[in-house]
């Protein structure tokens, strides 16, 4: 596992990281990196880990198994070495199911027999544009999965970050400045940003003496992470505490007694071994956006896995409130074969290819697609570029524009591939890089909007926009 339990990749210099069983190049995950790999390489059925901010359910990504993180508070913590107290929490690894389920009553000490009740999934649209699994093998999975199963409700999808937004007044002292299209990931940066403080600050209650009185030799990574909560002076605790519970309470009150919420797991694919990106701000800031729900509302979170796509694993997370494990561990149950045969009939299936069409209509279209834009409706303005598209599916201007409605919407990953086809039909198109640049900075992918907006700057050197994004990202990542 990683030294203290201070990482998300499993990596540990001094003894060695385990063996990812799927991919043997690249990282299990962390910091409960044994337990997974034991649990994935067949050498037992289940196995314990503890999450702090997502040390079990990476790992269960990485690896293609089942991954349970509890409630806050709901499996004893009595004879752990706290990492910090207000986060951790005792979990479990499966890769059957009902082995799952059953280690999970057991740790949880729940009752055999529950009335069974309505369920309703909620997809959280916003966090899945952050990955660039396509929807149908994530999404597309879930919601034909349930359609033949008894007692689930008609599905739900929302922006998680905009309700988080307006139902965590206390995150505002922590967001940054960002345009009206990034507001939504910046409240989730801002929230994984106070998770970390909250457990290098209750790190230090608990470490400082040893750490200064040992000096223990760690690795690079940790010993970073290690020095820097040690170090850092924390002057207002009590807005930690204050937005985890505001945060519990957001929460309970988007999923009431019914819902489950349906993320991503994790957004990037595991990273090779000994890659430097394992300590990269993007990757992390990606990564600890969707780990801080759970980790901050205290709610319990299952980690499915969905096959893979481009030889990388694909997993799905289910979360509910605080105190509803059984709910969680029942719908799973439930679901799991019916999810598996969904994945095996996406893996089969092909995407559309694009329909080419008259010119002169397609013009029309782009046209009325303009006039939608100017007159701020947005979806309009997407269907129209969208029928243009239909029609010429070689016209760059069409995709640039139908990217730069995505941007107003806050799909970024639409936006992102929209621009990238622009670009391969015009190579010098300034406003598809710009565009292109600023879906991927919301995206969290400094590196790559980096690389659009200094592509940006040498066909356009006087562009004030990209200029200034070129600077800011240098900036972000240095």
């Amino acid at each position: 596992m990683d030294e203290l339990a201070f990482g998300i990749t499993g990596e540990n210099k001094h003894y060695g990281t385990p063996t990812n069983p799927n991919m043997p190049s690249f990282v299990p995950g962390g910091s409960s990196s044994g337990s997974a790999v034991a649990v994935a390489a067949e050498l037992v059925d289940f196995a314990l880990g503890t999450d702090t901010i997502g040390c079990v359910r990476v790992p269960a990504s990485f690896c293609g198994i089942l991954g349970f993180r509890p409630s806050h508070g709901a499996v004893s913590t009595i004879g752990l070495v706290p990492n910090s107290q207000s986060l951790d929490a005792i979990g479990c690894f499966a890769r059957d199911p009902s082995i799952l389920h059953r280690v999970g009553h057991v740790l949880l000490q729940l009752k055999a027999v529950e009335p069974r009740r309505a369920r309703r999934l909620v997809f959280a649209d916003d966090l899945f544009q952050l990955s660039k699994v396509p929807k149908q093998k994530t999404v597309y999975v879930v919601s034909k999965a349930i359609e033949k199963l008894c007692g689930y409700q008609p599905p739900k999808h929302i922006n998680f970050a905009q309700h988080i937004a307006s139902n965590v007044p206390s995150l505002k002292g922590f967001c940054q400045h960002s345009t009206n299209m990034q507001n939504g990931i910046s409240t989730l940066k801002a929230l994984a940003s106070v998770m970390v403080s909250l457990q290098r600050y209750e790190f230090k209650t608990n470490h400082e003496e040893w750490v200064k009185n040992v000096k223990p030799r760690l690795g690079p990574e940790v010993s970073h992470c290690v020095l820097t909560a040690i170090n850092t002076t924390y002057e207002n605790v009590k807005i930690l505490y204050t937005v985890k519970a505001e945060m519990r309470a957001a929460l309970q009150s988007l999923l009431k007694d019914d819902g489950i919420l349906v993320i991503p797991t994790i957004v990037d694919p595991p990273l090779k071994l000994n890659s430097k990106k394992g300590n990269s701000t993007e990757f992390h800031d990606r990564a600890y956006a969707l780990l801080s729900i759970a980790s901050m509302s205290g709610g319990c979170q299952v980690s499915v896995p969905l096959g893979k796509d481009e030889g990388f694993p694909v997993s799905v997370s289910f979360i509910t409130y605080h105190g509803a494990d059984k709910f969680l561990l029942d719908t799973v149950l439930d679901m799991y074969s019916s999810l598996q045969e969904q994945v095996n009939i996406a893996s089969n299936s092909a995407p559309l290819p694009d329909v080419n069409g008259n010119m002169d209509a397609s013009e029309l279209l782009k046209e009325k697609g303009n006039a939608a834009f100017k007159g701020k409706q947005w979806n309009k303005a997407v269907k129209y570029y969208s029928e243009a598209i239909k029609l010429n599916g070689t016209n760059a201007t069409y995709y640039n524009n139908r990217a730069a409605a995505y941007l107003e919407l806050g799909c970024f990953q639409q936006a992102e591939e929209d621009c990238s086809k622009a670009i391969s039909l015009d190579k010098k198109n300034v406003k598809a890089y710009l565009r292109r640049g600023t879906a991927r900075e919301s995206l969290l992918c400094y590196k790559e909007a980096l690389e659009d907006f200094k592509h940006a700057v040498v066909l356009e050197p006087q562009n004030k926009v990209a200029n200034l994004a070129e600077k800011r990202l240098r900036k972000l990542i240095t």
